[in-house]
């Protein structure tokens, strides 16, 4: 009878050593892909591919001039960060990868008219990063073709905010 205790306890011990190894292997090939893409995130001692802090944003700079209401500044941002999304996700979707797995972060600035927005469209390209501007088709609060919001990124945050870096919070 002892013998069939010991048989059994020795299968069970078994059973549990190989779960353990079985489960440590799997644990550390399946976290891989997540941990090289997760590597820039706020993490300042691994530098990614793109930019020097490895930590990636989108920068949404609204005109300040427009007067525009709540409703029309969400709607309006929501354009550029589409518009943004799509052009990286053809242009390099391994920065929007890196962007995704960062939690997409987004802030919204203010520029105070429309020359300002320009000035900063044509920084943003000089220095490589994709920009998104938002002409309102003018049905409700302002003028056909006024230029609302310019989403400059997602992109590295050291390169984004060489461009945006000294603008306000909206």
């Amino acid at each position: 009878m002892d013998s069939e205790y010991t048989s059994l306890a020795l299968a069970m011990l078994a059973g549990v050593g190989c779960g353990l190894c079985c489960g440590w292997y799997l644990k550390g090939w399946l976290s891989k892909p997540a941990r090289g893409l997760m590597a820039g995130c706020g993490n300042p001692s691994e530098n990614s591919v793109m930019g020097e802090s490895g930590e990636f944003k989108l920068i949404l700079v609204i005109r300040s001039d427009l007067k525009m209401g709540k409703g029309k500044v969400a709607a309006q941002c929501s354009h550029a960060a589409v518009s943004a999304y799509k052009q990286v996700q053809r242009r390099n979707p391994d920065l929007l990868k890196q962007w995704e797995y960062c939690g997409q972060p987004k802030v919204v600035v203010k520029a105070p008219d429309e020359e300002s927005l320009m000035e900063l469209l044509m920084h943003a390209k000089e220095v490589g990063l994709t920009v998104s501007l938002i002409q309102d088709a003018g049905r409700t609060q302002i003028a056909p073709g006024s230029r609302t919001v310019l989403g400059v990124g997602p992109g590295p945050s050291d390169l984004v905010d060489k461009v945006t870096g000294h603008l306000k919070l909206y």
